[in-house]
């Protein structure tokens, strides 16, 4: 096997990857909480994790992907302040909260299949494992780290000598869950403290019994319960967005840690933010949120006229690590005009990708024709993906060789579906000379000059071809 180098949050540097047992990888990422859709900024974090699922398993490694589906206890702020999403979301859907919970899971399903993304080997659901949850909290109870009060059962984090060190938190300047805008229970010892049970919610619908009353867990022992169930006390890799750094991640390995006396997860990894521009003031961004705005689902792209994979080939554009900027400003209430330019950008490259794989393919065309050229190449791509997966610069090297057949090879960690989108088109194909008069068109329109790319239009249409112009990139037709 190739050696792996990924960036440990927990240490922040970039270390090589030496997993608990050989050649096997026991992964956990926190999953949706499904009381509405996805957006694309949700789905950039799981996307991030497929590729790392399938980087591992391009490597050799057997991978048990673990992730969550939170369908009870996620409050409307990341700590225990507000009230349960699912119960918001079904007072507002009129639904039942398990109906309201299936409904957006299976909606979560068929995004993550519409954007390639594979689904984790084992995708638990909180309600299902509530007596996991029950017993890990009595074993923090029985250890000390707990106590109680009307509102339910605490972790007291002043009883973890190294709480926070995940997201490096002085315990004296953490105010979490104090605003003034939301109720906060008066009895808690620390500010930083953070509920395993709540036992004060007598109108809430989704209840079970356990030692501290009739009730519902907290979110972040949800993961902590489910992670240790399906990959043991301590696991390699734990993955999350960058939000869930300060609170929930740091909550899972405090409680964790302090029920076992183990390391909980040895690598921690998280993917950067989704930015909009923000058209009324270009020089600051806002952060996708379905609380904030900015809420744009998968459907809402394929509503505007772009394939899905276009959004995960232009994720493929920034490291993970690195903030995603995307336009998006739509001009009718239809939502079918408007302009996305990163993604009107993406979606153009990757349809002249397949039209070159495709065509080089019908031609017998192939840069590495010899097995060493490829090999070669084949090792350089790869260390480009190993270097803490650096997918910018594996996309780059593979456009730089051109080969089909590269492409092909590593479309099992990309998840671009070359098999099925490398096809030329059924009509008459343009000659090459057509096509570079429309690229230079494309270049034309970019620099917004376009006295020339009315120019090339007409040269264009002088040699009997009609050019237009789609989300997905110009296509072309032989005139009539």
């Amino acid at each position: 096997m190739q050696d792996i180098f990924l960036y440990n949050t927990l240490t922040r540097t970039k270390e090589k990857f030496l997993p608990l047992v050989p050649g096997k990888v026991g992964l956990y990422t926190c999953g949706p909480t499904v009381y509405n859709f996805a957006h694309i900024g949700n789905l950039r974090t799981f996307l991030f994790e497929d590729l790392l699922t399938r980087t591992l398993r391009f490597n050799g490694y057997d991978v048990q992907w673990v992730m969550n589906v939170t369908d009870v206890g996620h409050m409307t702020s990341d700590g225990d302040a507000g009230e349960d999403k699912m119960s918001v979301a079904a007072q507002r859907e009129n639904l039942d909260p398990w109906s309201l919970a299936r409904k957006y899971e299976d909606a979560f399903r068929f995004d993550m299949q519409r954007l390639g993304i594979h689904l984790p080997d084992v995708l638990p659901r909180a309600t299902e494992h509530i007596e996991e949850m029950i017993r890990l909290n009595k074993t923090l109870e029985e250890r000390g780290f707990t106590y109680e009060t009307p509102e339910g059962l605490y972790f007291d984090t002043s009883k973890s000598s190294d709480y926070g060190k995940l997201a490096r938190l002085r315990l004296d300047d953490q105010l979490q869950g104090a605003r003034a805008d939301v109720n906060v229970d008066s009895e808690k010892r620390n500010p930083q403290d953070f509920i395993l049970w709540f036992g004060n919610k007598p109108t809430h619908i989704m209840k079970w019994d356990s030692p501290w009353g009739v009730g519902y867990p907290g979110w972040h022992i949800e993961c902590s319960a489910m992670s240790m169930k399906y990959l043991g006390d301590t696991f390699d890799i734990h993955c999350g967005g960058n939000d869930h750094i300060p609170v929930h991640n740091t909550n899972e390995i405090a409680q964790s840690e302090a029920a076992t006396g183990k390391t909980f997860a040895r690598y921690w990894m998280h993917a950067a933010f989704l930015n909009l521009k923000n058209k009324e003031n270009p020089n600051t961004k806002l952060k996708m949120s379905k609380s904030k705005g900015g809420f744009i689902q998968v459907q809402t792209l394929v509503d505007s006229g772009y394939d899905p994979i276009a959004y995960r080939y232009l994720c493929l554009q920034a490291h993970y690590r690195s903030e995603l900027e995307l336009a998006w400003e739509w001009l009718d209430a239809d939502g079918k005009t408007g302009r996305a330019d990163s993604l009107d950008t993406a979606a153009a490259s990757l349809k002249r990708l397949y039209e070159r794989i495709a065509r080089a393919e019908k031609d017998n065309e192939e840069s590495l024709s010899e097995n060493s050229q490829f090999d070669a190449a084949r090792i350089e791509v790869l260390n480009a993906l190993n270097d803490d997966l650096n997918v910018p610069k594996a996309v780059g090297l593979l456009h730089t060789y051109a080969s089909p057949r590269l492409w092909r090879a590593f479309d099992a960690v990309l998840g671009l579906d070359i098999e099925n989108h490398a096809v030329l088109p059924a009509e008459e194909e343009a000659p090459a000379e057509i096509w570079k008069l429309v690229e230079a068109r494309l270049e034309a329109r970019k620099a917004r000059d376009f006295a020339r790319s009315d120019a090339l239009r007409d040269e264009i249409a002088a040699l009997g071809w009609e050019v237009a112009d789609s989300p997905q990139g110009p296509t072309l037709k032989r005139k009539q």
